[in-house]
């Protein structure tokens, strides 16, 4: 289990919440309207790899398909990554952890009907830098049977993890 010290902040609420509190809401979220499509999604980011310390923020990210969303994201505490390689499968593992801790208790407290398609999203793709460590990373996030999205579909790591780097 995530320790329960580590806050998530989201802009909905006046005060960071801790995961128990985060998996209230979105249980509370995803009952408001149990008939609509959800997904689960969970990105990470950072800002840079060069010489100095960066932050791993990771959102977490509840879409009503056709409906709009919610989101919550965890800052992790600055890391030094001399490669972008490092940096990349941190935000990867990052991701997993957390989507692991989600799936389970979000499937204790809603029942295995919840996960229609839960997602990891992923700061890689087939263009830049990043594209010679698409294949391993997402090979990686499906061996966690989660289902790997990479850019330019991949929202909840290059734009709402993104926003809080």
């Amino acid at each position: 289990m995530l320790d329960e010290p580590k806050l998530f902040i989201s802009a909905s609420y006046p005060r960071a919440l801790s995961l128990t509190e985060v998996l209230e809401e979105i249980g509370g979220y995803i009952k408001e309207k149990p008939a609509h499509r959800y997904e689960i999604i969970v990105g990470s980011d950072s800002a840079g790899f060069d010489e100095r310390p960066v932050s791993i923020v990771t959102a977490l990210t509840v879409r009503r398909v056709g409906n709009g969303g919610r989101y919550f994201y965890l800052r992790q505490e600055s890391k030094l990554f001399h490669h972008m390689r490092d940096r990349i499968y941190a935000e990867a593992i990052s991701s997993i952890t957390l989507a692991q801790e989600l799936r389970g208790r979000l499937r204790e407290m809603l029942g295995e009907d919840i996960f229609w398609q839960d997602q990891i999203h992923i700061d890689v793709g087939e263009k830049g830098l990043s594209r010679t460590f698409v294949d391993e990373v997402v090979g990686m996030i499906r061996g966690f049977n989660f289902t790997a999205v990479i850019k330019p579909s991949s929202f909840g790591a290059s734009v709402v993890a993104d926003r809080h780097t």
